[in-house]
């Protein structure tokens, strides 16, 4: 079994839809999985130990026929972008993740989802099954390379990390809607602090705006890692900490992905579709209280297992 998915951006739907893989792993284990992504999300895809060939997104799409043969092309984006691949691409049956736009569904069979799949990576893995796999349940395969893990450890420990517990949090999302606020974020890093727990903060460059209103509320002795890691370097610095805190953004994503507590914020959202997968319990809808998230985030720290 020769399989080509076609999911190109972005950061945490990248990781949402690794489980496709492991399926076609766990039901075929000599089957090879050909991912094609694009280059700045490629970190997540060579961090899948399910994925056997990552390729960075050709300028044309009919060059995806260099690739060979497939017995399976799977377009699980849904766009034009995605679904353009798989037209190209030679491959004796096509199908596609049921949300499909801009003119995609001619290229694919839509596979609706199961009236049980209410997540997100649910509905991705119910392509998979009708590919013919029997999983139950996702299962990511994600696990942080050695060399990033050395990275990024040294770059903890030059901002005073001892190696022992370590909240990280992510301030910001690709939509202002998606935000829990600034002060608060500072608040609940200053109460933290004062009980001796260190308190980091990871997103991309242009998150050092909200960085810096968190830093103006009060919240000076946190560890800055804004910036500060590539996607890969993302995986391995998420894969460290006791308890990340977030909303529906890419490192929260990382964070399930990985087995990580991860205490989700959805101020608009529904986190039943797309919270850090498994972990329902550790999210809040709409605008908590900085004593809210700080109770579930001491509940984490001292009972992990049962977050």
């Amino acid at each position: 079994m020769r399989v080509l998915i076609s999911r190109l951006s972005a950061l945490g739907d990248v990781v949402c839809t690794l489980p496709v893989a492991s399926a076609i792993k766990k039901q075929w284990p000599e089957s090879e999985v050909v991912w094609v992504v694009d280059k700045r999300f490629r970190g997540i895809a060579d961090c899948c130990t399910n994925i056997d060939q990552v390729v960075e997104r050709p300028k044309r799409p009919q060059d995806i026929r260099l690739l060979g043969e497939f017995d399976a092309a799977l377009d699980m984006q849904g766009l034009f972008k995605s679904g353009i691949l798989v037209a190209c691409a030679r491959a004796k049956q096509k199908l596609g993740y049921h949300w499909q736009r801009e003119g995609s569904f001619l290229f694919s069979r839509r596979v609706m989802p199961d009236p049980s799949s209410i997540h997100v990576v649910d509905q991705y893995v119910d392509v998979a099954r009708a590919l013919g796999t029997q999983c139950h349940g996702a299962e990511f395969g994600l696990v942080p390379k050695a060399e990033d893990l050395d990275t990024v450890r040294e770059k903890l420990t030059k901002r005073g990390w001892n190696g022992g517990r370590l909240v990280l949090c992510n301030a910001g999302a690709g939509w202002a809607t998606k935000r829990w606020s600034a002060e608060k974020f500072a608040k609940l890093a200053d109460q933290l602090t004062v009980e001796d727990i260190p308190v980091g903060f990871l997103g991309a460059p242009s998150d050092r705006t909200v960085m810096e209103e968190i830093r103006g509320h009060g919240a000076t002795q946190v560890m800055d890692m804004i910036g500060e890691t590539n996607v890969r370097e993302l995986v391995a610095l998420v894969s460290l900490v006791s308890v990340h805190i977030g909303g529906d953004t890419g490192s929260t994503h990382i964070a399930g992905a990985l087995g990580v507590n991860a205490i989700g914020i959805y101020p608009m959202t529904r986190p039943e579709r797309s919270c850090p997968y498994g972990q329902i319990g550790n999210c809040f809808v709409g605008d908590p209280t900085v004593e809210e998230v700080l109770e579930k985030t001491f509940k984490c720290l001292k009972e992990p297992a049962l977050c």
